[in-house]
Protein backbone atom coordinates (compact mmCIF):
# COMPACT_ATOMS: atom_id res chain seq x y z
CA UNK A 1 0.00 0.00 0.00
CA UNK A 2 0.92 3.61 -0.97
CA UNK A 3 2.02 6.26 2.06
CA UNK A 4 1.69 8.60 -0.41
CA UNK A 5 -2.01 10.68 0.71
CA UNK A 6 -3.17 9.79 -2.75
CA UNK A 7 -6.85 9.68 -1.14
CA UNK A 8 -6.03 13.61 -1.39
CA UNK A 9 -5.64 14.22 -4.80
CA UNK A 10 -7.63 16.78 -6.98
CA UNK A 11 -10.15 18.80 -4.01
CA UNK A 12 -10.42 15.38 -1.88
CA UNK A 13 -8.09 17.25 0.68
CA UNK A 14 -10.55 20.41 0.93
CA UNK A 15 -12.75 17.78 2.39
CA UNK A 16 -13.83 18.44 6.29
CA UNK A 17 -12.65 15.04 6.77
CA UNK A 18 -9.65 15.17 4.91
CA UNK A 19 -6.89 14.66 7.96
CA UNK A 20 -4.99 17.20 5.61
CA UNK A 21 -3.61 19.16 9.01
CA UNK A 22 -2.30 15.37 9.73
CA UNK A 23 0.49 15.08 7.23
CA UNK A 24 2.70 16.53 9.33
CA UNK A 25 2.37 14.17 12.27
CA UNK A 26 4.49 11.38 12.22
CA UNK A 27 1.77 8.90 14.24
CA UNK A 28 -0.83 9.41 11.41
CA UNK A 29 1.89 7.44 9.19
CA UNK A 30 2.53 4.85 11.82
CA UNK A 31 -1.20 4.27 12.20
CA UNK A 32 -1.21 3.37 8.26
CA UNK A 33 1.68 1.43 8.60
CA UNK A 34 0.63 -0.58 11.39
CA UNK A 35 -3.09 -1.14 10.61
CA UNK A 36 -1.52 -2.38 6.69
CA UNK A 37 0.99 -4.82 9.26
CA UNK A 38 -2.45 -6.03 10.94
CA UNK A 39 -3.93 -6.95 7.67
CA UNK A 40 -1.06 -8.93 6.41
CA UNK A 41 0.16 -6.56 3.69
CA UNK A 42 3.72 -7.42 2.37
CA UNK A 43 5.21 -3.77 2.19
CA UNK A 44 4.17 0.01 2.50
CA UNK A 45 5.81 1.85 -0.01
CA UNK A 46 6.32 5.44 -0.17
CA UNK A 47 7.37 7.48 -4.06
CA UNK A 48 9.28 10.28 -4.06
CA UNK A 49 10.09 13.18 -6.17
CA UNK A 50 13.00 16.04 -6.12
CA UNK A 51 11.06 18.47 -8.49
CA UNK A 52 9.09 21.12 -7.95
CA UNK A 53 4.97 19.98 -8.55
CA UNK A 54 3.72 20.04 -11.95
CA UNK A 55 1.68 23.09 -12.90
CA UNK A 56 -1.49 23.25 -11.46
CA UNK A 57 -0.16 20.69 -8.68
CA UNK A 58 2.05 23.52 -6.51
CA UNK A 59 -1.37 24.50 -4.14
CA UNK A 60 -2.21 21.62 -3.69
CA UNK A 61 -1.37 19.28 -0.38
CA UNK A 62 0.13 16.20 -0.73
CA UNK A 63 3.18 16.16 -2.85
CA UNK A 64 6.55 13.94 -2.36
CA UNK A 65 7.04 15.92 0.97
CA UNK A 66 9.32 13.84 3.50
CA UNK A 67 12.14 11.94 2.39
CA UNK A 68 11.10 8.62 2.43
CA UNK A 69 14.20 6.63 3.65
CA UNK A 70 13.90 8.68 6.74
CA UNK A 71 10.27 7.61 6.88
CA UNK A 72 10.86 4.40 6.82
CA UNK A 73 13.18 4.65 9.07
CA UNK A 74 10.64 6.26 12.00
CA UNK A 75 8.40 3.39 11.08
CA UNK A 76 10.82 0.55 11.71
CA UNK A 77 10.90 1.37 15.05
CA UNK A 78 6.89 0.94 15.14
CA UNK A 79 6.34 -2.16 12.85
CA UNK A 80 7.93 -5.28 13.19
CA UNK A 81 6.63 -7.66 10.37
CA UNK A 82 5.66 -5.45 7.28
CA UNK A 83 7.88 -4.92 4.57
CA UNK A 84 9.56 -0.88 4.28
CA UNK A 85 9.84 0.08 0.47
CA UNK A 86 11.52 3.34 0.30
CA UNK A 87 12.36 5.63 -3.28
CA UNK A 88 15.84 6.28 -4.23
CA UNK A 89 17.16 7.99 -7.22
CA UNK A 90 20.00 6.97 -9.03
CA UNK A 91 20.34 10.24 -11.21
CA UNK A 92 20.82 12.33 -8.15
CA UNK A 93 22.70 10.05 -5.47
CA UNK A 94 26.07 8.55 -5.51
CA UNK A 95 26.05 4.83 -4.97
CA UNK A 96 27.71 4.77 -2.02
CA UNK A 97 25.60 7.09 -0.24
CA UNK A 98 22.74 5.06 -1.83
CA UNK A 99 24.35 1.87 -0.38
CA UNK A 100 25.21 2.89 3.17
CA UNK A 101 21.23 4.67 3.72
CA UNK A 102 19.77 0.89 2.00
CA UNK A 103 21.36 -1.18 4.33
CA UNK A 104 21.25 0.83 7.25
CA UNK A 105 17.25 1.03 7.05
CA UNK A 106 17.90 -3.07 6.03
CA UNK A 107 19.63 -3.68 9.47
CA UNK A 108 17.93 -1.23 11.67
CA UNK A 109 14.34 -3.10 10.37
CA UNK A 110 15.46 -6.54 10.78
CA UNK A 111 15.64 -7.14 7.12
CA UNK A 112 12.48 -5.28 5.73
CA UNK A 113 14.08 -2.81 3.93
CA UNK A 114 13.56 -2.70 0.09
CA UNK A 115 14.61 -0.08 -2.78
CA UNK A 116 12.22 1.52 -5.48
CA UNK A 117 15.12 2.26 -7.98
CA UNK A 118 14.11 5.52 -9.95
CA UNK A 119 15.97 7.62 -12.58
CA UNK A 120 14.17 10.56 -12.33
CA UNK A 121 11.72 12.41 -14.56
CA UNK A 122 12.89 16.25 -13.32
CA UNK A 123 14.55 17.59 -10.53
CA UNK A 124 17.84 17.91 -12.42
CA UNK A 125 18.05 22.21 -11.36
CA UNK A 126 18.32 21.24 -7.90
CA UNK A 127 21.50 19.29 -8.04
CA UNK A 128 23.33 21.40 -10.77
CA UNK A 129 22.20 20.08 -13.97
CA UNK A 130 20.22 22.54 -16.85
CA UNK A 131 18.75 19.27 -18.55
CA UNK A 132 17.53 15.69 -17.96
CA UNK A 133 20.10 13.03 -19.18
CA UNK A 134 18.03 11.03 -21.84
CA UNK A 135 16.31 7.72 -20.86
CA UNK A 136 18.97 5.79 -21.99
CA UNK A 137 22.06 7.54 -20.16
CA UNK A 138 19.75 7.86 -16.76
CA UNK A 139 19.18 4.01 -17.30
CA UNK A 140 22.71 2.99 -18.04
CA UNK A 141 23.70 5.13 -15.03
CA UNK A 142 21.12 3.01 -12.67
CA UNK A 143 22.26 -0.55 -14.17
CA UNK A 144 25.87 0.49 -13.14
CA UNK A 145 24.77 1.93 -9.71
CA UNK A 146 22.88 -1.25 -8.67
CA UNK A 147 25.85 -3.26 -9.58
CA UNK A 148 28.42 -1.25 -7.58
CA UNK A 149 25.45 -1.12 -4.53
CA UNK A 150 25.29 -4.94 -4.69
CA UNK A 151 29.39 -4.92 -4.39
CA UNK A 152 28.83 -2.73 -1.67
CA UNK A 153 26.60 -4.82 0.06
CA UNK A 154 28.68 -7.80 -0.63
CA UNK A 155 31.25 -6.39 1.48
CA UNK A 156 29.27 -5.57 4.71
CA UNK A 157 30.26 -7.64 7.61
CA UNK A 158 27.01 -8.92 9.32
CA UNK A 159 25.91 -9.78 12.40
CA UNK A 160 26.84 -13.24 11.71
CA UNK A 161 30.51 -12.58 11.88
CA UNK A 162 32.53 -14.08 14.87
CA UNK A 163 33.32 -12.04 17.96
CA UNK A 164 36.35 -13.49 20.11
CA UNK A 165 36.56 -11.11 22.78
CA UNK A 166 39.50 -12.79 24.70
CA UNK A 167 41.85 -12.84 21.56
CA UNK A 168 40.54 -9.19 20.79
CA UNK A 169 38.95 -10.25 17.74
CA UNK A 170 35.66 -9.52 16.06
CA UNK A 171 34.62 -10.35 12.83
CA UNK A 172 32.42 -7.39 11.93
CA UNK A 173 35.42 -5.17 12.86
CA UNK A 174 37.57 -6.72 9.81
CA UNK A 175 37.86 -4.68 7.10
CA UNK A 176 37.11 -6.50 3.85
CA UNK A 177 38.46 -6.23 0.34
CA UNK A 178 37.89 -2.82 -1.51
CA UNK A 179 35.94 -3.40 -4.05
CA UNK A 180 37.52 -1.00 -6.82
CA UNK A 181 35.18 -0.32 -9.03
CA UNK A 182 35.82 1.53 -12.31
CA UNK A 183 33.14 1.87 -15.12
CA UNK A 184 31.71 4.67 -17.34
CA UNK A 185 29.71 6.64 -14.38
CA UNK A 186 31.38 5.72 -11.52
CA UNK A 187 34.37 4.87 -9.35
CA UNK A 188 34.53 3.51 -6.37
CA UNK A 189 36.83 2.08 -4.01
CA UNK A 190 35.03 0.70 -0.97
CA UNK A 191 34.05 -1.50 0.91
CA UNK A 192 30.70 -0.40 2.80
CA UNK A 193 31.48 0.74 6.08
CA UNK A 194 28.55 -0.44 7.37
CA UNK A 195 26.68 -3.42 9.00
CA UNK A 196 24.63 -5.95 6.63
CA UNK A 197 21.82 -7.91 7.03
CA UNK A 198 22.03 -12.06 5.86
CA UNK A 199 18.42 -11.26 4.15
CA UNK A 200 18.23 -10.18 0.88
CA UNK A 201 16.68 -6.12 0.26
CA UNK A 202 14.49 -6.54 -2.77
CA UNK A 203 14.61 -4.53 -5.54
CA UNK A 204 11.55 -2.83 -7.37
CA UNK A 205 11.01 -0.26 -10.66
CA UNK A 206 8.57 1.38 -11.94
CA UNK A 207 9.32 2.30 -15.72
CA UNK A 208 7.86 0.81 -18.22
CA UNK A 209 8.68 2.59 -21.44
CA UNK A 210 11.28 -0.52 -23.41
CA UNK A 211 14.09 0.86 -21.89
CA UNK A 212 12.94 0.72 -18.35
CA UNK A 213 11.44 -3.10 -18.79
CA UNK A 214 15.10 -3.84 -20.32
CA UNK A 215 16.49 -2.92 -16.54
CA UNK A 216 13.64 -4.31 -14.40
CA UNK A 217 13.91 -7.81 -16.38
CA UNK A 218 17.68 -7.56 -15.46
CA UNK A 219 17.23 -6.24 -11.75
CA UNK A 220 14.06 -5.65 -10.16
CA UNK A 221 12.20 -8.51 -8.04
CA UNK A 222 8.85 -6.63 -8.68
CA UNK A 223 8.18 -3.71 -10.92
CA UNK A 224 5.43 -0.85 -10.14
CA UNK A 225 3.22 -1.55 -13.12
CA UNK A 226 0.89 1.87 -15.06
CA UNK A 227 -1.47 -0.55 -16.05
CA UNK A 228 -4.97 1.06 -17.10
CA UNK A 229 -6.74 -2.31 -18.28
CA UNK A 230 -6.13 -5.65 -17.89
CA UNK A 231 -5.11 -6.16 -21.61
CA UNK A 232 -2.33 -3.92 -20.59
CA UNK A 233 -0.92 -5.98 -17.83
CA UNK A 234 -1.33 -8.88 -19.65
CA UNK A 235 0.85 -7.61 -22.15
CA UNK A 236 3.76 -5.95 -19.94
CA UNK A 237 3.79 -9.45 -18.11
CA UNK A 238 4.08 -11.47 -20.89
CA UNK A 239 6.69 -9.08 -22.17
CA UNK A 240 8.70 -8.95 -18.51
CA UNK A 241 9.13 -12.59 -18.43
CA UNK A 242 10.50 -13.02 -22.20
CA UNK A 243 12.90 -10.46 -21.19
CA UNK A 244 13.76 -11.95 -17.66
CA UNK A 245 14.62 -15.39 -19.39
CA UNK A 246 16.63 -13.79 -22.12
CA UNK A 247 18.43 -12.12 -19.41
CA UNK A 248 19.34 -15.31 -17.42
CA UNK A 249 16.82 -15.19 -15.02
CA UNK A 250 13.71 -17.22 -14.17
CA UNK A 251 10.18 -15.86 -15.98
CA UNK A 252 8.62 -15.01 -12.89
CA UNK A 253 11.90 -13.30 -11.43
CA UNK A 254 10.09 -10.01 -12.04
CA UNK A 255 6.31 -9.63 -9.84
CA UNK A 256 4.42 -7.72 -11.85
CA UNK A 257 2.26 -5.15 -9.59
CA UNK A 258 -0.07 -2.95 -11.31
CA UNK A 259 -1.07 0.08 -9.04
CA UNK A 260 -4.92 0.09 -7.93
CA UNK A 261 -7.02 3.84 -7.71
CA UNK A 262 -9.83 2.73 -5.77
CA UNK A 263 -12.66 5.17 -5.07
CA UNK A 264 -14.82 3.31 -2.63
CA UNK A 265 -17.73 3.80 -0.95
CA UNK A 266 -20.66 1.71 0.76
CA UNK A 267 -22.82 2.27 -3.08
CA UNK A 268 -21.89 2.80 -6.15
CA UNK A 269 -23.81 6.15 -7.16
CA UNK A 270 -21.89 7.05 -3.66
CA UNK A 271 -18.25 6.22 -5.43
CA UNK A 272 -19.52 7.55 -8.67
CA UNK A 273 -20.31 11.14 -6.60
CA UNK A 274 -16.33 11.10 -4.86
CA UNK A 275 -14.75 10.91 -8.08
CA UNK A 276 -16.65 12.85 -9.28
CA UNK A 277 -16.04 15.46 -6.55
CA UNK A 278 -12.41 14.94 -6.09
CA UNK A 279 -11.69 15.60 -9.92
CA UNK A 280 -14.39 19.03 -10.07
CA UNK A 281 -12.00 21.22 -10.11
CA UNK A 282 -9.31 20.21 -12.70
CA UNK A 283 -10.62 22.91 -15.28
CA UNK A 284 -10.19 22.09 -18.89
CA UNK A 285 -7.57 24.22 -19.46
CA UNK A 286 -5.25 22.15 -17.07
CA UNK A 287 -5.78 18.97 -18.40
CA UNK A 288 -5.30 20.36 -21.46
CA UNK A 289 -1.92 21.48 -20.53
CA UNK A 290 -1.34 17.93 -18.92
CA UNK A 291 -1.75 16.04 -22.09
CA UNK A 292 0.47 18.55 -24.09
CA UNK A 293 3.18 17.96 -21.95
CA UNK A 294 2.22 14.32 -22.41
CA UNK A 295 2.32 13.42 -25.74
CA UNK A 296 3.19 17.02 -27.43
CA UNK A 297 -0.03 17.69 -28.57
CA UNK A 298 -2.12 20.74 -28.38
CA UNK A 299 -5.99 19.80 -28.64
CA UNK A 300 -7.09 23.14 -26.99
CA UNK A 301 -8.19 24.55 -30.67
CA UNK A 302 -9.99 21.07 -31.18
CA UNK A 303 -13.90 20.45 -30.79
CA UNK A 304 -15.04 18.08 -27.69
CA UNK A 305 -16.63 15.80 -29.57
CA UNK A 306 -13.93 15.05 -32.09
CA UNK A 307 -12.02 12.04 -32.48
CA UNK A 308 -8.73 11.55 -31.95
CA UNK A 309 -6.12 8.61 -34.36
CA UNK A 310 -3.71 7.43 -33.90
CA UNK A 311 -2.33 9.43 -37.32
CA UNK A 312 -2.95 12.49 -35.23
CA UNK A 313 -0.66 11.73 -32.88
CA UNK A 314 2.98 13.21 -33.31
CA UNK A 315 6.09 10.71 -33.44
CA UNK A 316 7.10 10.02 -29.78
CA UNK A 317 9.32 12.39 -28.72
CA UNK A 318 12.26 11.44 -26.18
CA UNK A 319 11.91 14.87 -24.61
CA UNK A 320 8.56 13.62 -23.33
CA UNK A 321 8.45 14.08 -19.53
CA UNK A 322 7.34 10.75 -19.37
CA UNK A 323 7.71 8.40 -21.67
CA UNK A 324 5.70 5.21 -19.66
CA UNK A 325 2.49 7.48 -20.13
CA UNK A 326 3.13 8.40 -23.30
CA UNK A 327 2.90 4.82 -24.47
CA UNK A 328 -0.10 4.10 -22.62
CA UNK A 329 -2.07 7.50 -24.40
CA UNK A 330 -0.99 6.82 -27.72
CA UNK A 331 -2.16 2.91 -27.12
CA UNK A 332 -5.47 4.07 -25.86
CA UNK A 333 -6.15 6.14 -28.77
CA UNK A 334 -4.76 3.40 -31.20
CA UNK A 335 -7.31 1.08 -29.10
CA UNK A 336 -10.61 3.39 -28.98
CA UNK A 337 -9.98 6.43 -30.61
CA UNK A 338 -11.83 8.50 -28.18
CA UNK A 339 -13.29 12.13 -28.43
CA UNK A 340 -10.79 14.76 -27.29
CA UNK A 341 -13.50 14.82 -24.32
CA UNK A 342 -13.19 11.42 -23.53
CA UNK A 343 -9.78 11.07 -23.31
CA UNK A 344 -9.36 14.55 -21.06
CA UNK A 345 -10.98 12.65 -18.50
CA UNK A 346 -9.93 9.73 -18.89
CA UNK A 347 -7.59 8.18 -15.77
CA UNK A 348 -4.61 8.27 -17.88
CA UNK A 349 -4.43 12.44 -17.84
CA UNK A 350 -7.25 12.70 -14.46
CA UNK A 351 -4.32 10.54 -12.78
CA UNK A 352 -1.80 8.67 -13.40
CA UNK A 353 -2.66 5.99 -15.68
CA UNK A 354 -3.00 3.60 -13.39
CA UNK A 355 -5.99 0.83 -13.04
CA UNK A 356 -8.97 2.14 -11.52
CA UNK A 357 -11.90 0.82 -9.91
CA UNK A 358 -14.98 3.32 -9.05
CA UNK A 359 -17.73 1.52 -6.66
CA UNK A 360 -17.83 -0.75 -3.92
CA UNK A 361 -15.31 -3.14 -1.84
CA UNK A 362 -17.38 -5.99 -3.22
CA UNK A 363 -16.33 -4.60 -6.96
CA UNK A 364 -12.62 -3.57 -6.08
CA UNK A 365 -12.32 -7.49 -4.25
CA UNK A 366 -13.91 -8.70 -7.64
CA UNK A 367 -11.84 -6.93 -9.90
CA UNK A 368 -8.59 -8.35 -8.37
CA UNK A 369 -9.66 -11.65 -8.57
CA UNK A 370 -10.50 -11.14 -12.50
CA UNK A 371 -7.00 -10.10 -12.96
CA UNK A 372 -5.40 -12.35 -10.77
CA UNK A 373 -7.13 -15.41 -12.33
CA UNK A 374 -6.50 -13.95 -15.92
CA UNK A 375 -2.54 -14.20 -15.05
CA UNK A 376 -2.72 -10.08 -15.27
CA UNK A 377 -0.51 -9.50 -12.02
CA UNK A 378 1.84 -11.05 -9.28
CA UNK A 379 0.18 -8.80 -6.17
CA UNK A 380 -0.81 -4.85 -6.45
CA UNK A 381 -0.38 -1.67 -4.62
CA UNK A 382 -3.56 0.05 -3.28
CA UNK A 383 -4.14 3.64 -3.86
CA UNK A 384 -6.85 5.09 -2.01
CA UNK A 385 -8.54 7.65 -3.67
CA UNK A 386 -10.74 10.64 -3.01
CA UNK A 387 -11.12 10.80 1.18
CA UNK A 388 -9.87 9.59 4.21
CA UNK A 389 -13.07 7.02 4.43
CA UNK A 390 -11.77 5.34 0.85
CA UNK A 391 -8.40 4.75 2.81
CA UNK A 392 -10.39 3.15 6.05
CA UNK A 393 -12.41 1.37 3.71
CA UNK A 394 -9.75 -0.20 1.78
CA UNK A 395 -7.53 -1.51 4.66
CA UNK A 396 -10.61 -2.81 6.37
CA UNK A 397 -12.19 -4.95 3.90
CA UNK A 398 -10.24 -5.85 0.95
CA UNK A 399 -7.37 -7.68 2.67
CA UNK A 400 -9.64 -9.78 4.38
CA UNK A 401 -11.73 -10.76 1.58
CA UNK A 402 -8.50 -11.67 -0.32
CA UNK A 403 -7.74 -13.48 2.77
CA UNK A 404 -10.79 -15.35 2.90
CA UNK A 405 -9.92 -17.40 -0.65
CA UNK A 406 -6.37 -17.92 0.03
CA UNK A 407 -5.31 -14.78 -1.92
CA UNK A 408 -3.47 -13.37 0.76
CA UNK A 409 -1.52 -14.39 3.85
CA UNK A 410 -3.58 -14.93 7.42
CA UNK A 411 -0.55 -14.68 9.43
CA UNK A 412 3.00 -13.77 7.90
CA UNK A 413 5.21 -16.74 7.99
CA UNK A 414 8.15 -14.96 7.74
CA UNK A 415 10.19 -12.16 9.19
CA UNK A 416 12.04 -10.20 6.56
CA UNK A 417 10.82 -8.22 3.28
CA UNK A 418 12.22 -11.22 0.86
CA UNK A 419 10.63 -13.53 2.74
CA UNK A 420 6.37 -11.94 1.91
CA UNK A 421 7.92 -12.46 -1.77
CA UNK A 422 9.09 -15.49 -1.66
CA UNK A 423 12.94 -15.00 -1.94
CA UNK A 424 15.53 -17.01 -1.16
Amino acid sequence: MTLAPTWLSGEAWRREDSAVERLSDPRFFIELAQRAEAAHLDFVFRPDSLGAPPAGMARRPGGSGSDPTLLMTLLAGHTSRIGLLTTASTTFFPPYILARALMTLHWLSGGRAGWNIVTSLDGQRNFGLEQMPSAEERYARAAEAVQVIRALWDSCPTGAAPIDRAAGLDGSATLPAAIAHKGTYYQVEGPLAALGHPAPLPLFQAGASHVGRGFAAAIADGTFAACPDKDAALALRADLRRRAVARGRAADAVRVMPGLSLFLAASETEARELYRETHAGTSRAQKLAKLTSMIGLDLSGWNGARRITASDLPPLDAALRSRTHAELLYRKVARSEPSVDELLDAPEVLGSAHWQVIGTPGQAVDAIRDWADAGALDGLILFPGGSVGCLDLALSTIPAALAEDRRLREDYESECFAGHLGLG
